[in-house]
């Protein structure tokens, strides 16, 4: 059963800012995926977070561990645990700005941002319109969806005869990599390198570590898009190198900060959720059973499985001061969605916390929203779609290998380790 907790359990004395009120002063440190358990749902400790109860604005003093201390942030946050509230912070673009998100580069002293992650309105949209035609659905459809098949259909094929497979670091670890590196012509050599980097960079919580590693991959991309400089090709390193943003080419730090952004959120995110997809479905086996006699529900089930393995929990500045739920917000407070909240929301989805593959108008926000929404999310889906498509094809009801630890991270952490077996026809 999940930790039993109250507010009251998780309230702390800090002295925050005199605009927060002191009964809203908690620690969340244990609802962003940092805390393992080995629940079915792993997302269940977080559930009483979005009762009509618990105040609609917390205040988490800032991280005393891991990033925050590493970046100097002293500064806390105001956290936003119910669906509406989460919607207005990342659709209200006039109070809310995305400005300095996951720019781990200014760590190294880096001064370009993360385009277009960290680029509010107006001039988000002409970044976006520059990048979004590599990632259309129908862009997807024709020139990727080939690839990611034969991809996914080798590597299931190179362990269906043996009836085990580490699903986690041998197969959710490299497939979307996989697809990530062919799409933007990055050598195949860099695999393992590319993967050390970004675990140094999000996970080691070391800053020495953390700055090594950002100077390897900046040096490399900068190195990289100057070969495409010189010698274009098809792949969309070049692409963003020999473009033009409304009608002139981009400058360098443009380039770097599309590049260096798109590497940074294709690594990680749909390898995490692989996962603990795969995790939910060895020790809850009907809904493996479901989706194999009913494979017309592979795209709701990969909706579901979405909703309810949130891998992140986005932030946003307050723009300006301003007045809500009865409390005064200052320009520069810093806002955290808790999307492990908001997706079970009951206000917005019924019977919140059961996995249901034909649940209608499944409006999540594992993949953020607005109009900073994942700009690979079609990418994300098409990919864990031709996986399931071809895993049921090939593969029978398979479960957890026996003695194996699933103690899961519910968050990008997730699960290093999945070992998972089947029964081989022989």
């Amino acid at each position: 059963m999940p930790q039993s907790r109250t507010l009251d359990d998780i309230r702390v004395d800090y002295e925050a800012p005199d605009n927060v009120p002191k009964d809203r002063i908690v620690d969340l440190s244990f609802a962003n995926g940092s805390e393992p358990n080995d629940l079915v749902d792993p997302y269940e400790p977080f559930a009483w977070l979005n009762s009509e109860d618990i105040p609609r604005l917390l205040y988490n003093p800032p991280m005393r561990h891991g990033l925050g201390a590493i970046s100097g942030n002293q500064r806390g946050n105001w956290v936003v645990s119910h669906y509406a509230d989460i919607e207005r912070v990342y659709t209200d673009n006039d109070h809310f700005s995305n400005a300095g998100t996951a720019e781990f580069q200014r760590l190294i002293g880096e001064t370009f941002k993360s385009i277009p992650l960290a680029i509010d309105p107006p001039d988000h949209q002409k970044y976006r319109l520059y990048l979004m035609p590599y990632f259309s659905p129908a862009r997807i459809t024709r020139d990727l969806e080939p690839r990611i098949r034969k991809v996914v259909t080798e590597m299931i094929d190179a362990v269906a005869d043996k009836g085990e497979v580490d699903m986690a670091w041998d197969f959710g670890r490299v497939y979307p990599v996989r697809i990530f590196m062919g799409l933007m012509g990055f050598p195949e050599e860099m695999f393992e390198q590319f993967l050390d980097w970004e675990w140094e960079i999000l996970h080691s919580g070391d800053l020495a570590r953390m700055q090594a590693a950002l100077r390897g991959v900046l040096d490399f991309l900068r190195a990289f898009i100057a070969e495409k400089e010189r010698a274009p090709d098809g792949h969309l390193v070049s692409a963003i190198a020999h473009g033009r943003i409304e009608g002139r080419p981009p400058t360098e730090d443009e380039k770097i900060g599309m590049v260096w952004f798109l590497w940074l959120g294709g690594l990680d995110t749909v390898a995490a959720t692989i996962a603990q997809m795969f995790r939910r479905m060895a020790l809850q086996p009907e809904i493996q059973r479901t989706i194999r006699e009913r494979p017309e529900l592979i795209n709701g089930a990969v909706e579901e499985f979405l909703r309810t393995q949130p891998i992140l929990s986005s932030t946003r500045t307050a723009t300006k001061d301003f007045e809500w739920h009865g409390v005064q917000v200052r320009k520069g407070d810093s806002f955290q969605c808790l999307n492990p909240a908001g997706n079970f929301d009951p206000a917005r989805f019924d019977d919140p916390r059961t996995f249901d593959p034909e649940r209608k108008a499944n409006r999540h926000f594992t993949f953020v929203g607005g109009v900073h929404i994942c700009l690979g999310a079609h990418l994300a889906r098409r990919e864990l779609r031709v996986l399931l498509e071809e895993w049921f094809s090939r593969i029978p009801e398979f479960r957890a290998k026996p003695g194996a630890d699933t103690t899961v991270f519910p968050g990008l952490l997730s699960i290093r380790n999945l070992p998972l077996v089947w029964d081989v026809k022989t």
